[in-house]
């Protein structure tokens, strides 16, 4: 048993990371906060993707906020969909 322990991998703090911008946008989209979610997207994703060498997620959580007003609430929301599922693409990846 303690075998098994000590060889499975262990996540690095990119992944860890890259969970808790996942799900800070998780949270804050089934709770409907627009404010935060154009936060996260614009800062904390960016930030990440960047690190990680991203670059096309990095520009994509950028254009999302910064590209163009957006048209209603809907809108936003279908963008920000959008970034969390290729985030949750990238994590697929790194699994």
């Amino acid at each position: 048993m303690l075998h098994c322990t000590m060889t499975s991998r262990l996540p690095s703090a990119l992944e860890l990371d890259l969970e808790d911008v996942l799900g800070g946008l998780q949270y804050a989209r089934r709770a409907g906060d627009l404010g935060r979610l154009a936060l996260l997207t614009y800062w904390e994703v960016r930030r990440w993707a960047r690190i990680a060498h991203e670059d096309a997620l990095a520009l994509h959580a950028s254009e999302v906020i910064t590209q163009h007003p957006h048209a209603n609430r809907t809108d936003f929301l279908a963008l920000v969909d959008n970034v969390i599922e290729e985030l949750e693409q990238v994590r697929a990846r790194l699994h």
